[in-house]
C-alpha cells in the first residue's frame, strides 16, 4: 500500500466517531468494514448518544463521510479496512 494512502487511512479513523453533523453534510458515506457506500439518509442506527453512525449494511461503527475531507471510494475504504481490520 502507498505510504501516503496508509497515513491517510490511519488519520481518517478519527473522523469515524462523533460525526453526525459531518455525515449529514456529506454527499456520500461509506463503511470501511464492509466497504458499502451509501447515502446519509440510509443510516438508521447510532451509538455514542446518537452521534456515531452504525453502517446500515453491517451495523459496525466504521462509517465516514466525504465531508470529512477524505474520499469515500472503494480504494480508500479498502485501505482503511486493511489498516484497521486486517491482521
Amino acid at each position: 500500500m502507498d505510504i501516503e494512502l496508509l497515513y491517510a487511512a490511519k488519520a481518517a479513523h478519527k473522523k469515524s466517531i462523533y460525526h453526525r453533523d459531518s455525515l449529514r453534510n456529506s454527499n456520500k458515506c461509506g463503511c470501511f468494514y464492509c466497504l458499502d457506500i451509501f447515502d446519509y439518509k440510509n443510516i438508521l442506527y447510532w451509538t455514542d448518544d446518537g452521534d456515531t453512525a452504525l453502517c446500515p449494511t453491517c451495523d459496525i461503527d466504521s462509517v465516514i463521510g466525504d465531508d470529512s475531507g477524505y474520499p469515500v471510494t472503494e480504494e480508500f475504504l479498502s485501505a482503511m479496512q486493511q489498516t484497521w481490520f486486517s491482521p
